[in-house]
């Protein structure tokens, strides 16, 4: 079997598809929440708490000896970041619950009770009626 031809069942088996699939629209998503908390969470809680711009927030620790440019650590871009992973993280944990919630299989009815157990019942209940 060729390389060409091993190449081509691999890519066609379900799994690989649903895999891209799935890569894709998470990469959507991904931008999607990117987008909402950088549009509409980070401004609303930079509001709450005095009107913080969170993309600006950092600080500097001195300048570049090369270029004089100021050397800063933004962690306001990393708390934008983790708000990302975090919503992110809740809706997929959502998802896959839902998704196992429907996935759990009825239980099954009590199989009937063995022929002999039948009968030994039937032959206790008719003792005790003649008693």
């Amino acid at each position: 079997m060729s390389l060409l031809s091993e190449f081509k069942e691999f890519a066609m088996k379900g799994n690989v598809i649903d895999m891209a699939v799935g890569v894709i629209i998470g990469a959507a998503f991904g931008k999607i929440v990117s987008a909402f908390v950088n549009a509409i969470v980070m401004p609303a809680l930079g509001w709450m708490i005095g009107g913080a711009d969170f993309s600006q927030l950092g600080f500097t620790l001195g300048e570049n000896a090369a270029t004089g440019a100021p050397v800063v650590i933004q962690y306001g871009q990393f708390v934008q970041a983790l708000v990302d992973f975090l919503i992110i993280a809740a809706a997929i944990f959502m998802a896959l619950k839902a998704i196992n919630r429907l996935k759990k299989p009825e239980p099954a009815a009590a199989p009937p009770p063995p022929r002999e157990e039948v009968l030994l019942t039937e032959i206790r209940d008719a003792l005790r009626q003649q008693r």
